[in-house]
């Protein structure tokens, strides 16, 4: 402390130093802080004063200026005694004798300021003898002792109990007489004092004869509680708690039992404070340690309960550990010692001293007190009062009476709650301190739940003010707390009380399910370790549920059922969560489980949605099996049960649907498994790759077709389920997220997922994530009303720009809202003009359409570059897009078999004998009413297509603009519309193949059916070796399709003719410009169109080959897929099937052993394609090849000049395969055939006139029979002849592309040159030797020196002038041939018919580049493929 008197003050003290001192003792003595200023003063006397010790200043300037300050303040001359008092002490053992002078003269000059009385107080006996107050120290001493002891040791004799006792009589009488009457508190106290002067009574003794008759007479609070108040002004403060201890420890004995009287009257006397309780605290038993001692035992006793009924224990052993239990059971059974401190705990509970008691609680461990049963009744009846003028207000439900509760007399307890505000300040308290034992009182359970309803009712109804919200939320904080703390761990020591279970789920439904779950996940994770009784209500639950779950099968669900649900009421977290374990592990078990969840309660039914939640995010557990490659067992179980149970039951989704959305943004898609199960269970809405062809037709009806023929399982009761799933949604606002999140995430399996996963797994990971959406899609387009799905989701630019949605998926979304778009625009123009008329119909249709769509046609512009609109409008692609199988064709067969089956179902209805007549009745109004839906919707969709038709025969003019070519045109049509929608899903594969049709059909300008045909069926090796399962799946349906219709044409010259014919999409010639027309020569004619399908069976032969043959796992297996899938129209041709047959035999044998999948996929294959042998034709019924000479009829140029030119490049095409039939290997047929095609090129150089004469009329190895032949017909020579005129063959011209293909499949060998020998004449024997010989010339041939490629594209550049167009055509297609398979160096099959050499193919191709023919190479043709896929 800093010092207050400055030395120079002390140095000028005459000067200055006086008066600043005076000055400022006056200021501290006028300081209004008391304390402060007594401290101050304190200091600077203190300070004075040991400076005149210190000899600074003299003891008489000292006394003078004490003299003037001590006027300032009435208790200076105290305080300067403290002063003199402190100096004593320190003076006193100083060895400097000089300063103890100074001190003793200072005190004699200011004797005059302070009374000797005072001094003798404070100073020490010697000093007082030094300054003559006193004569002897000693002395002094001496009798300051004997008067302490008489003062304080020395007893006075009273009257005892055992001495007299008429005065204690009298004292009885006087306190047990009829107080009724006008008797008061200090009339008795006056008699009392009168009977204790007179008998000389002991005063203590009559105070616990006070307390005594006040135990007996507990109903006199107001008397005696008066009565010792005033008595205790007479007494020590003490007296009252020593006496009421003494009584306690009277009754501490083992055997003793303290009565309930003598709590409740040391509570009163408590409660009126006339004792303290840390007085009276310190005289009850037991001591606290002994409590928190007693708490730890019970919590290890509650967990070695746990252990023995988790442990796994033999027969033999049950029986011992059950006597050890019953002995232990014994010992507890013997009373526990007495605990005061909760009887008056429980006294004080029950008078309403809340303070006190709280007080008592906190002493203990947590829940100790309230474990007790009486102290957790006590507590429950005070919180009952303190709620009851509340309750009455807001809690009573509708029509119930109640019975109301009276207030306690004591006008000391709790006030009682009036608002929700007060509830919080008092009740919630006690609530807390009453714990899980709520469970006590079920009826104060649920006032408490009621009280929480009637506040969130308040809480969420608006129009209260700011401070008021603020109050509001800390009240609803405090009620997730009081829900979190109480509510919850008391229902789970409840007794299976559904009721309870009910009405807390009224209150807990009004919390947002974000709540709810925290308050499961505290509830199931935390609060049961937090005291003994959970812990064994927790393992007697889990033991329980072990019994039943071993027991549950589908015969007993039903007994099963009601003990899961009596279990469930009080401990569901438990329960399911070994419920849910258990079906993680044996799926078997989810239909009995799902079953017997019948029994639950509401708020049941939440906490399960919860547990599903919690097991579905377990980051312990692997949600890839060991093998990397398949989602895990106990993930496809969940989601199942998932599905199962969501739709059975009224659980609210929300949060599962969350979860899923959580996920996706996380970036992780196992979870959607849960979705599809959801949809599918939920909704009926099917997605799987095993369709039939009968349910895909039924999948392009209306939605009543859909559900009776579309699914496998037939699909009931969805329209309640779905519903709830529909309002899920919407209410969460998850539907627009969900869809946008799956459709991005297809792409992030493969680039973010897929990093280091099983590249099977990405694959399936992929198809889960697009299969989903597609169902999820379906499920809101079927759902969701128009306004609906409109204002949810955003235009296609919008979607596809900012929030980067795959165009196919955004138009997929998009489809279902132009659909009800235009629809409810057509209704509303038939509204406003009331016309009948059809045409005025379709009219209004095409009106509306064009409103929908016009917006649609801009905003697709901008989602792709500018250039490729030049072939194809805008409009085309919207349209494309934006129809379905739908709006195309009607399934008349799928309406006639589903309405067959009812006819059939109501007849086997008559013919049933045992049904009852009402319940036939009203199955046959079912089918009945069924069958008139399916009618109706037949004849609406039939209307419907029609009015689509004239809308497209009216748009179809200004669809493909071919600014460019056709071939850009068809590629683009391919790129942008065909590859994404074909694998998108079975339907759109199927809508894909019809739409290509359609187009065809409508003779849409500038395009090129042929061409369209030939790029989709040519080199399918990319586009199969790029999908993935389902795609592979999807796109072998689709190729299934477009064979179908190929097929159709093919298997008949009228049906080619009518649908065909005159068709400009079967044009040979190409031009830039629109060409809507022609003479006949430039259509392709019936045979040869056989011809160029036999080419793309042969070109799908090729590609499933090489598939086979890579031993890539992808490859093989997609193209498996697509073969089984494409088995009904492909193969046809024997020797093409027998190829196959083959390569898939070898991969069955391959694959056994090492990939099971793979070999399991063959054969099944395998076994399809041998049973539809019977069914395949030798090449030469498929296609009439070219016949001998003697038989030779002119067919294949009856539709002129260049006809004949067709079996050229079909042949090529069988070529390859026939090698493939001959049992040679793979190897040896590559040597022989690239010698070969030395060969050839060596003769074509040799003898150039002879090629160039023949034009391409006819093969190879018919050439060299020309040679040896000499019996030609001259109808053969004309033939010649008319070949010799320069025209390109039909085919060469529309299908350029594979004239690149000819170098390098310029491949043949004896074996073919003899099967085409065998086929071609008759089986003769001369034929026979002719066939032996060219067989040995071949062989020659090949050992002789060969010319190279160089050499021959020498010799071609020569002869490039006399070459006329026809050749130049025919060696374009050759060229694209061969690049075919983007410039692979594998042998390819080439065309022996064909005379054009390989260096006139090399020269026609410069040719043809320098005029800019309309051509299209295979290799843009197979890149247009993979970006459309990828």
């Amino acid at each position: 402390m800093a010092a207050l008197l400055p030395a120079e003050w002390i140095k000028n003290w005459e000067k200055g130093g006086k008066s600043e001192f005076v000055q400022l003792c006056r200021a501290l003595s006028e300081n209004k802080n008391h304390d402060v200023g007594f401290r101050d003063i304190q200091q600077a006397l203190y300070e004075l004063a040991y400076h005149v010790v210190r000899g600074n200043l003299k003891h008489d300037q000292a006394s003078n200026v004490l003299g003037d300050v001590i006027e300032f303040r009435e208790d200076m001359p105290s305080i300067l005694a403290d002063v003199f008092c402190i100096l004593d002490i320190e003076t006193s053992c100083l060895e400097e004798k000089n300063k103890r002078d100074h001190f003793t003269q200072l005190v004699l000059a200011c004797l005059y300021l302070v009374s000797d009385t005072v001094l003798k107080e404070r100073l020490d006996p010697e000093t007082l003898e030094s300054l003559g107050l006193i004569k002897q120290s000693q002395q002094f001493n001496q009798k300051s002792v004997k008067i302490k002891t008489k003062l304080f040791y020395k007893q006075q004799k009273f009257n005892l109990l055992r001495e007299e006792n008429e005065g204690y009589a009298k004292l009885i009488a006087e306190l047990g007489q009829d107080l009724s009457g006008n008797i008061t508190s200090d009339l008795i106290l006056e008699n009392i004092k009168s009977l204790i002067g007179c008998f000389n009574l002991d005063p203590n003794r009559v105070l616990d004869i006070i307390l005594e008759v006040y135990e007996c007479r507990p109903e006199y609070d107001d008397f005696f509680v008066p009565l010792i108040e005033s008595y205790m002004y007479m007494c020590e403060p003490q007296t009252l708690c020593h006496i009421l201890g003494f009584k306690f420890k009277f009754y501490q004995d083992p055997s003793g039992e303290t009565p309930s009287s003598l709590y409740r009257v040391a509570a009163v006397l408590l409660q009126h404070n006339l004792i303290d309780l840390e007085d009276l605290y310190v005289h009850l038993l037991p001591g606290d340690n002994a409590i928190i001692e007693e708490h730890k035992r019970e919590i290890v006793e509650a967990k070695q309960i746990v252990r023995k009924l988790t442990m796994v224990v033999l027969s033999s052993e049950k029986t011992e550990e059950k006597e050890k239990e019953k002995e232990k059971e014994e010992e507890k059974t013997e009373k526990p010692p007495d605990n005061q401190k909760l009887g008056l705990l429980e006294a004080l509970l029950k008078i309403g001293d809340w303070h006190h008691a709280q007080s008592i609680m906190d002493q203990m461990p947590p829940f100790y007190s309230t474990s007790h049963k009486p102290i957790a009744i006590a507590l429950c009846q005070l919180v009952h009062v303190t709620i009851e003028p509340l309750y009455r207000r807001v809690g009573v439900p509708k029509g119930a009476k109640g019975s109301p509760i009276s207030s306690l007399p004591n006008k000391r307890a709790p006030k009682q709650a009036e608002s929700f505000e007060e509830l919080r300040k008092e009740v919630f308290n006690m609530l807390c301190y009453l714990g899980p034992h709520l469970s006590h009182d079920p009826i104060l359970f649920a006032k408490v739940v009621r009280l929480g309803k009637a506040f969130m009712k308040e809480f969420q109804s608006d129009g209260s003010k700011q401070e008021d919200k603020e109050k509001m939320e800390t009240l609803f904080s405090c009620l997730l707390s009081i829900t979190d703390q109480v509510l919850l761990p008391s229902l789970s020591l409840m007794d299976c009380n559904a009721c309870m279970s009910e009405e807390l789920w009224g209150m807990f439904k009004t919390f947002p399910y974000q709540y709810r779950y925290r308050l499961y996940g505290q509830w199931k994770n935390e609060t049961y370790n937090s005291h003994p009784l959970l812990v064994k209500v927790k393992a007697q639950t889990i033991d329980r549920a072990k019994y039943i779950m071993k027991r549950l099968t589908k015969e007993n669900v039903k007994p099963s059922g009601r003990q899961i649900g009596k279990l469930s009421h009080s401990n569901p977290t438990i329960l399911f969560d070994y419920i849910l374990s258990q079906i993680q592990k044996y799926d078997n078990l989810i239909t009995p489980v799902v079953d017997s969840l019948k029994y639950l309660t509401s708020l049941n039914y939440d906490v399960l949605a919860y547990c599903i939640i919690e097991a579905l995010a377990n980051p312990e557990k692997e949600r890839m099996k060991h093998d990397d490659t398949t989602i895990s067992s106990w993930l496809q179980s969940l989601a199942s049960f998932c599905g199962a149970v969501f739709r059975k039951y009224p659980i609210e989704l929300a949060g599962l649907l969350q979860y899923v959305a959580n996920q996706l943004k996380a970036g992780k898609s196992f979870d959607l498994l849960i979705l599809k199960e959801v949809v599918q269970k939920m909704a009926g809405i099917e997605i799987t790759e095993e369709m039939t062809m009968e349910q895909l037709e039924a999948m392009t009806g209306g939605e009543q077709l859909k559900a009776e023929g579309g699914y496998f399982g037939q699909i009931r009761n969805t329209k309640k389920s779905s519903q709830r799933l529909k309002d899920a949604l919407l209410d969460h606002d998850l539907a627009l997220p969900l869809c946008l999140l799956m459709a991005q995430q297809r792409n992030g399996v493969v680039f973010q997922e897929g990093g280091e996963k099983h590249l099977k797994l990405v694959g399936k990971l992929y198809d889960q994530c697009h299969d989903t959406l597609v169902q999820f899609g379906g499920f809101l387009a079927s759902n969701l009303s128009t306004e609906d799905y409109i204002k949810r989701v955003p235009s296609i630019d919008v979607l596809c720009n900012e929030f980067h949605t795959p165009h196919d998926a955004a138009f997929f979304l998009s489809r279902p809202m132009y659909a009800h778009h235009i629809s409810s625009k057509y209704d509303e123009l038939k509204k406003a003009e009331k016309g009948n008329k059809q045409q005025h119909k379709v009219h209004k249709y095409i009106t509306s359409c064009e409103l929908v769509m016009a917006p649609v046609h801009e905003a697709v512009i901008s989602l792709h570059l500018p250039k490729v609109w030049d072939d194809i409008s805008p409009q085309f692609y919207a349209t494309f897009w934006s129809l379905t199988m739908y709006d195309l064709a009607v399934p008349h067969s799928s309406y006639d078999r589903e309405v067959n089956k009812l006819k059939v179902q109501m007849k086997a209805i008559d013919d049933n004998q045992e049904m009852p007549p009402n319940k036939k009745k009203k199955e046959k109004e079912r089918c009945t009413a069924l069958q008139d839906k399916l009618l109706e919707e037949e004849k609406k969709q039939l209307e419907h297509v029609q009015r689509v038709l004239q809308r497209l025969k009216l748009e179809k003019d200004n669809w493909l603009l071919a600014k460019s070519t056709k071939n850009e045109t068809i590629t683009k049509f391919l790129q942008l519309c065909i590859f994404p929608r074909c694998i998108f899903s079975a339907i759109d594969a199927v809508y894909c193949a019809h739409f290509v049709e359609l187009v065809h059909q409508q003779k849409t300008p500038n395009f090129s059916t042929l061409l369209c045909y030939d790029r989709v069926f040519s080199d399918i090796i990319y586009t199969v070796a790029s999908c993935t399962e389902n795609e592979a799946s999807r796109y072998g349906r689709f190729l299934c399709c477009m064979l179908e219709t190929v097929t159709r044409w093919h298997s008949d010259r009228v049906i080619y003719e009518k649908e065909c014919g005159n068709y400009p999409g079967f044009l040979t010639i190409l031009r830039a410009t629109g060409f809507d027309g022609g003479n006949k020569a430039d259509q392709l004619d019936y045979e040869n169109f056989r011809h160029v399908v036999h080419k793309w069976h042969y070109k799908l032969t090729k590609a499933s080959v090489h598939c086979l043959e890579t031993g890539e796992y992808t490859h093989i297996r997609n193209i498996l897929i697509v073969l089984t899938k494409i088995l009904p129209w492909y193969p046809k041709v024997l020797n093409l099937g027998q190829a196959l047959e083959r390569r898939v035999h070898k991969i069955c044998q391959e694959e056994k052993e090492k990939r099971p999948d793979l070999y399991a996929l063959a054969m099944g294959y395998s076994g399809q394609l041998k049973s539809r042998k019977p069914f395949m034709i030798p090449e030469n019924e498929f296609h009439h090849k070219d016949p001998p000479a003697r038989n030779a009829v002119p067919a294949t140029v009856q539709n002129g000049p260049g006809g004949a030119g067709m079996p050229t490049s079909v042949t090529i095409n069988t070529v390859r395969l026939e090698e493939g039939t001959t049992e040679e290997t793979a190897d040896k047929l590559k040597e022989k055939s690239q010698g070969v095609v030395k060969v050839i090129n060596k003769t074509v150089n040799a003898t150039p006139k002879v090629t160039t004469s023949n034009g391409n009329s006819a093969s190879n190895s018919k050439i060299i029979k020309e040679k040896d032949d000499k019996e030609k017909s001259g109808k053969e020579k004309d033939k010649e002849k008319k070949d010799k005129t320069p025209a390109a063959t039909p085919e060469m011209k529309a299908l350029g592309k594979d004239g690149k293909d000819k170098p390098k499949e310029e491949r043949a060998n004896k074996e073919e040159k003899a099967r085409e020998i065998k086929e071609k004449t008759p089986k003769s024997d001369k034929e026979k030797e002719k066939v032996k010989k060219e067989e040995k010339a071949s062989k020659e041939e090949k050992s002789k020196t060969v010319v190279t490629i160089i050499e021959s594209k020498s010799t071609a550049e020569k002869e490039r002038e006399k070459e006329p167009s026809r050749e130049r055509d025919l060696a374009k297609e050759m060229k694209s041939k061969e690049n075919a398979k983007g410039g692979e160096k594998v042998p390819v099959a080439g065309s022996l018919k064909s005379p054009v050499p390989r260096s006139e193919t090399s020269e026609s191709e410069r040719e043809q580049k320098r005029r800019k023919v309309d051509t299209h190479s295979s290799p843009s043709h197979s890149s247009t493929v993979k970006v459309s896929i990828a």
